[in-house]
């Protein structure tokens, strides 16, 4: 199963970010988000944009991440 599929406007404002920067991350390949292409339309699967802020959540005790 796909899971859902969200518009390039839903996932920015997930991310607090512009709907432009996102599309610059997507061109210039400068974070691993995976996208779906529907024809000329991108849409990202909200699983993977769960797994995307997963992975880059830091600890709020002022350690790094994997103990350095």
């Amino acid at each position: 199963m796909v899971g859902r599929l969200l518009k390039k406007a839903e996932v920015a404002e997930l991310l607090g970010i512009a709907p432009a920067t996102l599309s610059t991350w997507r061109s210039r390949q400068r974070y691993p988000l995976p996208y779906v292409r529907c024809g000329r339309a991108i849409r990202y699967r909200a699983q993977d944009v769960e797994k995307f802020v997963a992975e880059r959540t830091q600890p709020g005790d002022g350690t790094q991440p994997n103990g350095g």
